[in-house]
């Protein structure tokens, strides 16, 4: 079998040929299929890389966009930021204030600091509607027992008018002529209603009221109410007199909070309108108790 093939070349010298084994025509064909393979590998590697390069380009000009986007919300953030640190700090201030006012109230009503007790919690026990504080009126004597002319004797260390002797005078004699109403200072229940020789004052009533508070009324010519009896403020209960240890018609009259003797005066003249100087003038009373509980109280407006 043949294994050759002729290659003819045609040139200005003439023809020439040359015998070619076919192993070198198949050596050439594979090295020109090879060229051609590796052409098209590189044309297709190219073209992939000019795909990438361009999606790494969309891709990076998303990112800078992004990170712009980024840059402005950031500048945006940091606006807002600031103002709300000045507006925070503006509240605080506001918060500093109304705290610092709300120790000046709590001083004044004798309330001391609850331990752990946020702003609202000192706000709502301070605080008290008009309709709370009548109905704290209501509980807790306040006001006049008889029409007011004045007082005869007052509250503190005196001269005993029938012993002559420096006592203590626990309650406030108010001027009065005979059979002149007595009424109630506030609600409360009769603990005593009748004659009271031990103590000298006479026909006697006490009454019990919220909180702890009790009212007396000495030296009266009648009582009209009876133990165990529940009685309204502004309600009648007796009429002054003479009875007992006194040296003419008045009424002795005492408010006692758990047994302790208080300035009556402070209470007579307690009313809507002067608020607050109750709690300045009389210190014992831990108003702070009695504003808690108060607080707690749900007022039913109809």
């Amino acid at each position: 079998m043949d294994k050759h093939f002729t290659i003819t070349i045609h040139d200005e010298n003439g023809v020439k040929k040359f015998n070619v084994h076919k192993l070198l025509k198949k050596f050439f064909f594979y090295l020109l299929a090879l060229l051609i393979s590796i052409g098209l590998m590189a044309v297709g590697t190219i073209l992939y890389l000019n795909y990438s390069v361009d999606k790494i380009s969309a891709k990076r000009a998303d990112v800078e966009k992004a990170y712009k986007n980024l840059q402005a919300e950031d500048l945006l953030l940091q606006a807002s930021m600031q103002k709300t640190k000045k507006s925070l700090k503006a509240k605080k201030e506001e918060l500093e204030a109304v705290s610092d006012s709300l120790t000046e109230i709590e001083e004044l009503m004798g309330l001391k600091p609850i331990a752990n007790a946020d702003l609202q919690e000192r706000v709502n026990i301070t605080k008290l509607t008009s309709q709370e504080r009548a109905t704290l009126l209501e509980l807790i004597p306040s006001g006049s027992p008889v029409l007011y002319y004045g007082i005869t004797s007052k509250f503190g260390y005196r001269i005993n008018p029938i012993t002559h002797r420096r006592e203590f005078h626990k309650g406030t004699d108010l001027k009065a002529k005979l059979h002149t109403p007595i009424y109630a200072t506030a609600n409360g229940i009769v603990e005593w209603s009748g004659y009271h020789k031990r103590s000298g004052f006479g026909n006697l009533i006490i009454l019990a009221h919220s909180y702890g508070f009790k009212t007396y009324f000495g030296h009266l010519s009648k009582v009209v109410v009876k133990s165990g009896q529940f009685v309204a403020k502004g309600e009648l209960i007796g009429y002054t007199g003479n009875s007992g240890m006194s040296n003419g018609p008045h009424l002795h009259y005492e408010i006692r909070f758990l047994q302790r003797p208080l300035n009556a005066y402070w209470f007579i003249k307690w009313t809507q309108k002067n608020y607050n100087q109750i709690f300045e003038k009389e210190k014992k009373v831990p108003w702070q108790s009695v504003f808690e509980a108060m607080s707690k109280i749900q007022i039913v407006k109809k």
